[in-house]
């Protein structure tokens, strides 16, 4: 083992006893986030970083999540949907397809930035995750790949886009901010026959979703 996969390590640990102190009590979430190497998501020079409970710009004006916000949306959807198919929209770094990849879901996740879609594609390749993935407007979901039993969005919306609802399975779910640019609340919408359900929880602050059914470039700013 070298000296930086020996200090990741524990400090991957570390972050997992935080995640538990801050409240994520999902055993299940917890092991995956004590078994993806989060550092192999961030430049080499920018590794010393990776395990900081603290969002990370990863360039394209993006970042990669706080490790409780990706840990918080992982644990809501484990309840509402322990296994099977799951659409990520907005790969970013690739961290959180990763994250559910460990957790046994089928993982598919589109991503609309090329340099990112590129980047988290190699990491996916040297890691060997079998994640399928997709360049393109993520606010229109993956029709031909649909219906998901969950949907995850890592990036914030003003409304729930009904494409991307309609490729719910019905008992599915989809988590999601919405709210304004400076600040939403993750929200979960439930399908249940031609009906979605809502549940609004806890305050969050996302990049915003661009795309026909999110924001457009000129609203984002």
């Amino acid at each position: 083992m070298t000296y930086e996969e020996g200090t990741c390590t524990e400090r991957r640990h570390a972050m997992v006893n935080q995640l538990r102190r801050y409240g994520i009590a999902d055993e299940r979430v917890l092991r995956a986030f004590d078994t993806v190497p989060r550092h192999r998501f961030f430049p080499v020079s920018e590794r010393a970083f990776a395990y900081d409970d603290a969002a990370f710009p990863i360039g394209s004006g993006q970042t990669i999540s706080q490790p409780f916000t990706v840990a918080y949306m992982t644990a809501i959807l484990a309840q509402r949907c322990p296994s099977g198919k799951v659409l990520e929209i907005g790969t970013g770094s690739g961290y959180q397809a990763a994250i559910l990849d460990a957790m046994g879901y089928r993982v598919y996740t589109i991503e609309r930035i090329e340099e990112l879609y590129r980047r988290s594609g190699e990491v996916f390749e040297e890691l060997g995750l079998p994640v399928q993935r997709r360049l393109g407007d993520g606010s229109l979901g993956w029709p031909e790949e649909a219906p998901f039993d969950g949907i995850v969005v890592t990036a914030a919306a003003p409304d729930v886009p009904h494409t991307l609802a309609g490729q719910l399975e019905d008992g599915g779910c989809m988590i999601i901010p919405l709210g304004g640019i400076d600040g939403q609340r993750m929200t979960v919408v439930t399908r249940k026959g031609d009906e979605f359900v809502r549940q609004s929880y806890e305050a969050f602050a996302f990049v915003p979703l661009i795309g026909r059914e999110g924001w457009r470039d000129d609203e984002s700013s």
